[in-house]
């Protein structure tokens, strides 16, 4: 186990220095190249910020308002008639607009059913395989300046709906 951990430890180190060496060797001016690529990671953010502002927002007042916990209750009738669970669909709903939203709720499940529970079990699970849908497209077609984004949101569905019959079929496993 301490092999792991050691390993573990030296895998940022290692894969920085291979990095370097590696521009060293193709005769790249490393540092400047550095400098450059964090210039450009800066200007991106600033780029994003009202979009993340925006975003972040939105969800704050559908919390704040009730409309999420109105929605969600509506649909977690149906939602029980297909076995998902309609607790956890405020989180799933919040999840595909903001994670660090979700993440509160997610907080919120644990306080009120517990983290070894089923239904802590299945959200946690669904955290790790469902995406930030609308920010991700948001700020990527954003950035890169794509217009047309074709079949991206029923894919990202798609998946994000069999990320949530995953978590569920997991956690009733466990």
């Amino acid at each position: 186990m301490k092999l792991f951990l050691y390993l573990t430890d030296m895998i940022v180190p290692f894969m920085i220095f291979a990095i370097l060496a590696y521009g060293v060797q193709k005769k790249v001016r490393v540092y400047d190249t550095f400098i450059e690529g964090a210039r450009e990671g800066l200007l991106t953010v600033v780029k994003i910020v009202p979009t993340l502002i925006g975003l972040m927002t939105a969800v704050g007042i559908l919390r704040a308002s009730g409309f999420l916990d109105f929605l969600a209750g509506a649909l977690g009738r149906f939602s029980g008639v297909i076995g998902f669970p309609g607790e956890l669909v405020p989180l799933s709903l919040v999840k595909m607009f903001s994670s660090s939203a979700a993440t509160g709720l997610l907080l919120d499940v644990y306080k009120k059913y517990g983290t070894d529970s089923f239904l802590g079990l299945a959200a946690s699970i669904s955290m790790c395989c469902t995406e930030t849908i609308f920010y991700t497209m948001s700020v990527y077609f954003m950035t890169a300046k794509i217009n047309r984004t074709r079949y991206t949101l029923a894919g990202a569905l798609i998946a994000t709906f069999a990320g949530l019959a995953a978590s569920v079929f997991l956690a009733g496993m466990l």
